[in-house]
C-alpha cells in the first residue's frame, strides 16, 4: 500500500514538474469578461493540457499603472492584455517587448484587417495580438426616450433640444463617471473629429497642432454648451463608469457616451431597452469619423516562458477562440473570419463601415504622458468651464515639452 502511494506521489511530482508554467496577467475584472476569458483559458489548458496556466486578474486602473514595473521586470508575466496603437507603441519601441510576427505562419492579413496591422506594429514588426474591438456611440434608456416622445438626434442642434427636454422633465441629460479620467477623453474625441475632422485630431494626438490652436478651442465652445447648462451629472468626479451606469439602467439619466462594453455591466432586466446612435453631426462638411479601439495580447520582452506564450497567442487568434469570445460578450472579432455575433453587434458593425474614418481612442493614439495632462484638464473643464483659457495654455506648455 505505501508502495502504491509512493508511486503515485512520484508521478504527480514528475507531471507538476514536466508542466510548464504560464502567468498571463489580465485587466479583464468586470464579471462578464473576466467569466469568458476564464472559460477560454479552460479550453486552451483541455488543448495544451502540458501548460499549467495561471491567470492573475487586476482591476482595470490598477493594471495600467502595475504593466510598467511588470514590463520592466526580468520575471514578467508570459501574456499581458494590453491595448493597441500607441499605447503598445511607447512599449514596444522601448524593448519591452517580444515581436510575435512567427506566430501568423499564412501572415497577419491571413486572418485580420489589414488595417489592424500598422496598430499592432512598431518598426516593421508585430508586437500585438488583436482579440476584439468594439464601436463608441451614445447609449441611450429606449423606455425614457418613449416617455417623453424623443427622437434619436442627428445633428448637434437636436442633441442640445433632447439634452433640454430631459432636464426639463427632471432626468439627468447626460451620464458619466470621471472618477477615471478616460470617459472624458471620449468627449475630446468626438467635438474634435465632428468640429475639425480626423487628419487634424491626428495631428493634435502626434503633437504636431498646438492646444491654443483655434480649432481646439472651438471644441471647447461646444463642449461648454454641454456643461455650462448642467447637462452632465452632478459630482461626476465621483464616480466610475461604471457607477454612472447605473444611472441609465435605471431611467434616471438619458444618455451615456460610452463604448459597447457598456453592454457587460447592464442587468439583464434592462439590456434591451439600451440601444445607441451615432454621435451628433456637427459641421456637414466634415466627414464622419469614429473611435473603434482595439483590445488584445503582448507578450513582455522579460517572459520566461515565450514559446508557450506564442501558443497561447495562436489560439487566442483561432478563429474559434475569437468567435467564442465575440459572441459571449457581443463584441466584434478582430479575426476577419468571424460574423457579428448579434443584430447589435451588426448595428454598430454597419455604423462604422459607413463612416468615413475611424481611430483608437485619444489616450491610445497619443504619448502616455501627454494623455494624463489632457484627460485631466478635459475634466477640470468639465467641472470648471470658465478655466478653458488657463487649461489650454498649460496643455499647450506639456505638448511643447513632451514632443518637441
Amino acid at each position: 500500500m505505501k508502495r502504491a502511494l509512493l508511486v503515485i506521489l512520484v508521478v504527480v511530482i514528475a507531471l507538476t514538474i514536466s508542466a510548464q508554467r504560464l502567468v498571463i496577467n489580465s485587466y479583464m475584472s468586470d464579471p462578464a469578461p473576466r467569466r469568458v476569458f476564464a472559460e477560454l483559458v479552460d479550453q486552451f489548458r483541455d488543448l495544451y493540457p502540458e501548460y499549467d496556466v495561471v491567470v492573475n486578474t487586476f482591476p482595470h486602473e490598477d493594471f495600467k499603472t502595475l504593466l510598467r514595473t511588470w514590463l520592466g521586470s526580468s520575471d514578467a508575466p508570459d501574456v499581458v492584455t494590453w491595448f493597441a496603437g500607441e499605447r503598445m507603441r511607447f512599449f514596444a519601441s522601448r524593448g519591452l517587448l517580444e515581436p510575435i510576427d512567427d506566430i501568423f505562419p499564412q501572415g497577419f492579413e491571413a486572418d485580420f484587417p489589414a488595417a489592424f496591422k500598422s496598430a499592432s506594429s512598431h518598426d516593421g514588426k508585430i508586437y500585438f495580438l488583436p482579440q476584439s474591438w468594439y464601436w463608441w456611440g451614445v447609449y441611450y434608456n429606449t423606455e425614457v426616450f418613449d416617455e417623453l416622445g424623443l427622437s434619436v438626434p442627428v445633428t448637434w442642434k437636436q442633441f442640445l433640444d433632447v439634452c433640454q427636454t430631459l432636464k426639463d422633465a427632471g432626468k439627468i441629460p447626460i451620464t458619466i463617471g470621471t472618477r477615471f479620467l478616460w470617459t472624458a477623453a471620449g468627449w475630446f474625441d468626438y467635438l474634435n473629429m465632428r468640429v475639425n475632422g480626423l487628419d487634424y485630431h491626428l495631428k493634435l494626438t502626434e503633437g504636431v497642432i498646438p492646444y491654443t490652436d483655434e480649432g481646439v478651442k472651438r471644441v471647447f465652445d461646444y463642449w461648454g454648451q454641454l456643461a455650462e447648462k448642467g447637462y452632465f451629472l452632478d459630482n461626476h468626479t465621483s464616480y466610475n463608469w461604471q457607477d454612472a451606469a447605473n444611472f441609465l439602467f435605471t431611467g434616471e439619466a438619458g444618455m451615456y457616451l460610452m463604448g459597447q462594453f457598456i453592454k457587460d455591466v447592464a442587468p439583464e432586466a434592462v439590456k434591451d431597452n439600451i440601444d445607441f446612435f451615432r454621435f451628433p453631426i456637427i459641421d456637414g462638411n466634415i466627414g464622419v469619423y469614429e473611435d473603434t479601439p482595439i483590445d488584445g495580447f503582448m507578450i513582455p520582452a522579460g517572459a520566461r516562458n515565450k514559446d508557450g506564450a506564442k501558443v497561447f497567442l495562436q489560439f487566442i487568434a483561432s478563429r474559434e477562440a475569437q468567435e467564442y469570445f465575440a459572441t459571449e460578450l457581443g463584441r466584434l472579432a478582430a479575426n476577419k473570419h468571424v460574423p457579428a455575433p448579434d443584430a447589435h453587434a451588426k448595428k454598430g458593425l454597419e455604423m462604422i463601415l459607413g463612416s468615413d474614418g475611424v481611430m483608437q481612442f485619444y489616450d491610445r493614439d497619443t504619448d502616455p504622458e501627454m494623455a494624463e495632462a489632457g484627460m485631466n484638464a478635459f475634466v477640470e473643464f468639465m467641472v470648471f468651464p470658465n478655466r478653458v483659457e488657463t487649461l489650454l495654455s498649460n496643455l499647450e506648455k506639456e505638448r511643447q515639452r513632451i514632443f518637441e
